[in-house]
């Protein structure tokens, strides 16, 4: 009779056990999903002047080239423009000082509008109604984020773009 009693607390600290483990997995698996992710993949565009900074993005998608924008980067913060890992090998980027009117440019044009937008297309940007402007290109190789930053070392009518991966 004894042996009945052990083997009977046995099963029944097997299956504590049992629960103890499975409940433990499942919190572990819970806490997994919700922990916010420490590495940041993105593309950022930080801005270094004492302006506010409107930003227009370029880049190649599955439904062909799209621009968007505007993104307000106010003085001396940062904004992501894509959330998550890069997908695109290459991005373009124009920005405009809302105060100063200086520009951050380049010599790929694509279309833009005075208001926020999201264009398919970089031909025909006039007879589509919309502006165009030259945007920079960055080729960011195979780096799952990337940051921009819009600097005024430049004269205002000039100033100049540097793109550094994340460290």
């Amino acid at each position: 009779m004894r042996e009945g009693i052990e083997f009977h607390a046995d099963r029944h600290q097997r299956t504590r056990l049992g629960s103890f483990l499975a409940a433990f997995l499942f919190i572990f698996l819970a806490a997994s999903f919700a922990a916010p992710d420490k590495a940041h993949a993105d593309f950022r565009v930080c801005n270094t002047t004492q302006n506010l900074v409107g930003v227009a993005l370029g880049y190649r998608a599955k439904s062909g080239w799209i621009t968007e924008g505007w993104w307000h980067v106010n003085a001396s913060s940062c904004t992501t423009l894509v959330v998550g890992p890069l997908t695109s090998r290459y991005y373009y980027l124009y920005a405009e000082d809302a105060q100063s009117g200086g520009r951050w440019d380049g010599k790929i044009n694509m279309c833009v509008a005075e208001n926020q937008f999201k264009i398919t297309g970089i031909n025909d940007c006039f007879a589509r109604g919309f502006q165009r402007a030259g945007f920079q290109e960055y080729d960011t190789g195979e780096q799952t984020s990337w940051m921009v930053q819009l600097t005024e070392e430049n004269p205002p009518s000039s100033p100049i773009v540097t793109d550094t991966p994340p460290q």
